[in-house]
């Protein structure tokens, strides 16, 4: 009679062990509470898609986690029409902040994480503690000086005024750093340079492609960070033209005059801000996971 391989008899054994502690009482709590905190965390969610769907008397009159008259057509083209679709500009804003500058933001993340990691200078380790302390500073203390600044060099009520600032992250070059110490040999650097490759070679054809996990999960965290920019563009911008969608959004819930009219209106509107996002991480999510586990398993 054939036998089973012992590594597969392990297997077996491992998977029905699982498969049985999977009911018992500590797991079934530990069950019980992830499936709490997913629903509380989805909950709010939910309501923006099911309030999305209603006219302004229903907002109000129904249940707000239930649907009453599909409204989700009308909706979509007033919010679009409102103020000569000013709306789709906000949109527009929102897409051109978070994306050049979550790009812009990686890229020089992980040329400041590499070079931290992988060359040897006076005053690496004062740079690099820098680096830690001007992540820990919250960024709500370092916006009225990016405001003077800007007020003082003449770019305040630009694009500019919210793309400089969110190139630089202190926390993405921080990651980078640890990116390419845990996944970028150095003997991979040496002997590039022993063929005779420049550095700017070695960075942009070697260290880049072992670097991607690392740079997707940087992307995300700053596409995210800009996306959800509140009071930077407060700040610094004046016209609606140039106002990212939570900004023209508070706009309008802050207009005493207009606000209870179109409530119907921001919600669908923030509702349609949030599928970006939803979209973002649902695509590159193998990227993200991947990122935040890389290097923290060693062969």
């Amino acid at each position: 009679m054939a036998t089973v391989p012992a590594r597969q008899s392990r297997a077996h054994q491992a998977s029905g062990l699982i498969g049985a502690n999977t009911w018992a009482p500590k797991n079934l709590l530990g069950l019980l509470f992830l499936v709490i905190i997913t629903i509380y965390f989805l909950t709010p969610l939910y309501w923006l898609a099911i309030n999305a769907t209603k006219n302004n008397t229903d907002l109000f009159s129904s249940f707000g986690l239930w649907i009453a008259h599909f409204n989700i057509a009308q909706n979509l083209a007033d919010l679009f029409s409102h103020q000569d679709g000013i709306y789709l500009r906000w949109i527009e804003n929102t897409v051109l902040y978070a994306v050049f500058g979550g790009l812009a933001s990686t890229f020089v993340s992980v040329m400041a994480g590499y070079a931290l990691s992988k060359y040897v200078f006076r005053g690496r380790r004062l740079v690099f503690g820098l680096v830690l302390g001007a992540a820990l500073v919250p960024q709500i203390t370092l916006a009225l000086p990016i405001y003077l600044l800007e007020s003082k060099y003449g770019i305040a009520n630009t694009y500019w005024a919210v793309l400089l600032p969110s190139i630089l992250n202190p926390l993405g070059v921080y990651l980078a750093q640890v990116y390419a110490s845990s996944s970028i040999p150095n003997e991979l650097i040496s002997a590039a340079r022993v063929d005779g490759a420049s550095e700017f070679r070695i960075f942009w054809s070697i260290a880049l492609p072992i670097l991607m996990p690392g740079m997707v999960t940087i992307f995300l965290f700053q596409f995210v960070a800009i996306w959800n920019n509140f009071l930077l563009p407060l700040l610094v911008l004046s016209d609606p033209k140039l106002f990212p969608v939570n900004l023209g959004l508070a706009t309008w819930n802050f207009d005493p005059a207009a606000h209870e009219l179109i409530y119907n209106l921001i919600v669908t509107g923030s509702f349609l801000a949030v599928l970006p996002l939803i979209v973002m991480f649902l695509f590159l999510q193998r990227f993200w996971r991947s990122g935040l586990t890389f290097g923290s398993v060693t062969g």
